[in-house]
C-alpha cells in the first residue's frame, strides 16, 4: 500500500523541529518530501515562528526544505472550501485553509492542534498539558 499524501500543520512542524517528545513521535510519521503538502499559509506561520525563535538563517534553511515538498498556494477554490469548513467546524482562518488543502487533496493532516480533533483525515499528536 502506498504511503498517503500528508499535509503537515505548523504545530507539527514546530514540534518536529524542536525535537520535543511529541516531535519524536511525529518524526516516525513525517512524510517524504514528495508526499508532503505544504500550504503557503504554513510557510508564513512557520517563517514567523522561525525568525522569532531561531533567527534568519534557520528560517531560510527550513523554508528552503519546505520548498522541496509540494507547496500548495491558496487559490480561489481552496479559499471558498476553507470558508465552508470554517462555518462547519468553527476553525480559525489559517486552520480552515490548512484543512481545506487536506480535503482538496484527499490527504491526511498531521497536527498537534486540538482544534482538528475528530475531523476526518486529521492525525492528532496532542501536546502534553502545561501545568
Amino acid at each position: 500500500m502506498a504511503a498517503p499524501l500528508r499535509v503537515v500543520d505548523t504545530s507539527a512542524w514546530i514540534e518536529w523541529l524542536v525535537g520535543s517528545a511529541v516531535g519524536k513521535k511525529l518524526a516516525k510519521e513525517f512524510p517524504e518530501k514528495s508526499l508532503c503538502i505544504v500550504p503557503t499559509i504554513v510557510q508564513l506561520e512557520l517563517s514567523k515562528w522561525l525568525w522569532r525563535e531561531l533567527g534568519e538563517a534557520q528560517a531560510d534553511q527550513v523554508i528552503a526544505y519546505t520548498m522541496k515538498c509540494r507547496v500548495e498556494p491558496l487559490d480561489t477554490a481552496t479559499a471558498l472550501l476553507a470558508a465552508d469548513l470554517h462555518r462547519q467546524h468553527k476553525l480559525a482562518t489559517a486552520d480552515a485553509i490548512v484543512y481545506a488543502t487536506t480535503v482538496k487533496h484527499g490527504a491526511e493532516l498531521l497536527t498537534c492542534d486540538a482544534h482538528f480533533k475528530g475531523l476526518p483525515g486529521a492525525v492528532l499528536f496532542p501536546k502534553a498539558a502545561v501545568r
